[in-house]
C-alpha cells in the first residue's frame, strides 16, 4: 500500500455535553434562547441526533430531585452512555470562587458537590469527573493573591482526588470568563499544577475553542498533554479566537481542527471526540449532527493523508507543501460525501 492510499481506521467514539441540547441565556437575552429543557429532555434530544453514543452530564439534574434510575432508563432508552460528570461549581452562590473562593464555607460546599458528583459518577460507570472551576480566578490587578489561589486550586483537586482514587479527574482550562482570568488558563500553567497535585488520577480535558482563543495551538496543546499522559478527554468546537462562541466543529478553524485530530492519531491517543457547542439560535440536534458530519469528513480525511510527503514536507518546515498535502486529503474526503 503507498503512502496516500486509503487507511481504514474504525470510526471514533462520538459523544457531547449535555448542554448542548439546554436552553441559553446570556445577558441580553435573559428570559433565554428557547424554553427551559430538563436532564431528561436533553437526554432524550441528544437520542435523536443518531450518532452519539456517550454524554456529560452536568450535575444537580434539572430538577435537582430527578432519580439516579430515571436518568440511568432515560440513557438506556437511547442508547447512551455517561461518559462524565460535571459539577456545576460555576453558579450563583460561587460567583465570588469555588475551590478559591474567601469564605471557607463556600469552599467546602464546592468540594462537597464536586464529591456528590463524584459518586454520581461512580453510580453511572463514567470515565472520568470534569473539573471546570469558572468562578476561580480574579478580574482586577491586586485583587487577590496569587499564590493563595493557586494553592487553594491544588489543594482542593488533590483532596478529590485523593478521596475517591478509583476515578479520573479532567480540569478543563479555560483562559477566561466568567472571570476576568482563570487560575487553570493554559495548557502549560495546568500541566504544572496537575505536577504538583502528584497524583495519577489527575488530567486534562482539552476545550478546542479554550485552546483556540488562549492563543495556542490545539494541536501543539494536544501533544504537550500526551506527552505527559495527561491528556483524558477533550471537547471540540469552534471560535473567532476572540471568544468563546462555542461554534459548530470546523465552521471558521478547519484546517486547525484537521491538525488537531491529525496530532492525536499521531499520537496514539484514542478517545472519544466529543461536542461542546453552543447552538443559540439553531436547532440542537441538527447542529449535533452538522458538527459530527464535519468530524467524520476529517476522520475520512485522516485516512487519506500522504504520511510520507507530510512527513518529508514537516522535515523541511515547507508550509506550502504541507498546506497542500493536508488539502488534498480534506477536499478529497469532503468530495466522497
Amino acid at each position: 500500500m503507498s503512502s496516500h492510499s486509503r487507511i481504514d481506521i474504525q470510526e471514533p467514539t462520538f459523544g457531547a455535553g449535555i448542554w448542548h441540547f439546554g436552553r441559553y441565556v446570556d445577558r441580553y437575552a435573559t428570559d433565554g434562547y428557547g424554553p427551559p429543557v430538563s436532564t431528561l429532555e436533553a437526554i432524550d434530544l441528544a437520542g435523536q441526533v443518531g450518532e452519539l453514543s456517550v454524554v456529560d452530564l452536568t450535575f444537580p439534574f434539572d430538577p435537582v430531585d430527578l432519580p439516579l434510575d430515571d436518568v440511568k432508563t432515560a440513557l438506556k432508552r437511547n442508547g447512551l452512555r455517561a461518559i462524565a460528570v460535571t459539577p456545576e461549581i460555576y453558579t450563583r452562590r460561587f460567583t465570588r470562587g469555588a475551590f478559591t473562593n474567601p469564605d471557607p464555607e463556600v469552599r467546602r460546599q464546592a468540594i462537597e458537590l464536586v464529591s456528590q458528583g463524584a459518586e454520581t459518577a461512580r453510580e453511572l460507570g463514567c470515565d472520568y469527573v470534569k473539573l471546570w472551576p469558572g468562578q476561580d480566578g480574579w478580574d482586577y490587578p491586586f485583587q487577590a493573591d496569587h499564590s493563595e489561589l493557586w494553592r487553594l486550586s491544588l489543594d482542593a483537586v488533590r483532596e478529590l482526588a485523593t478521596t475517591f482514587p478509583d476515578l479520573r479527574f479532567a480540569i478543563e482550562y479555560k483562559p477566561r470568563e466568567p472571570r476576568n482570568t482563570m487560575v487553570f488558563s493554559s495548557v502549560a500553567k495546568t500541566l504544572l499544577g496537575i505536577e504538583e497535585i502528584g497524583l495519577p488520577n489527575v488530567g486534562i480535558l482539552l476545550d478546542f475553542g479554550h485552546s483556540l482563543y488562549g492563543g495556542e495551538s490545539p494541536a501543539d496543546a494536544a501533544r504537550l498533554a500526551i506527552s505527559r499522559g495527561r491528556l483524558f478527554a477533550i471537547d471540540v468546537n469552534d471560535n473567532y479566537r476572540g471568544w468563546d462562541d462555542d461554534m459548530v466543529v470546523g465552521s471558521v478553524h478547519l484546517t486547525e481542527t484537521f491538525e488537531f485530530f491529525h496530532a492525536l492519531r499521531e499520537a496514539g491517543w484514542d478517545g472519544v471526540w466529543q461536542l461542546d457547542q453552543f447552538p443559540f439560535r439553531e436547532d440542537s440536534v441538527e447542529a449535533a449532527r452538522a458538527g459530527i458530519r464535519v468530524m467524520k469528513t476529517i476522520h475520512r480525511a485522516l485516512g487519506l493523508v500522504d504520511h510520507e510527503a507530510l512527513a518529508a514536507a514537516q522535515r523541511a518546515q515547507d508550509a506550502l507543501t504541507a498546506q497542500r498535502v493536508v488539502q488534498k486529503a480534506l477536499l478529497s474526503a469532503q468530495a466522497e460525501q
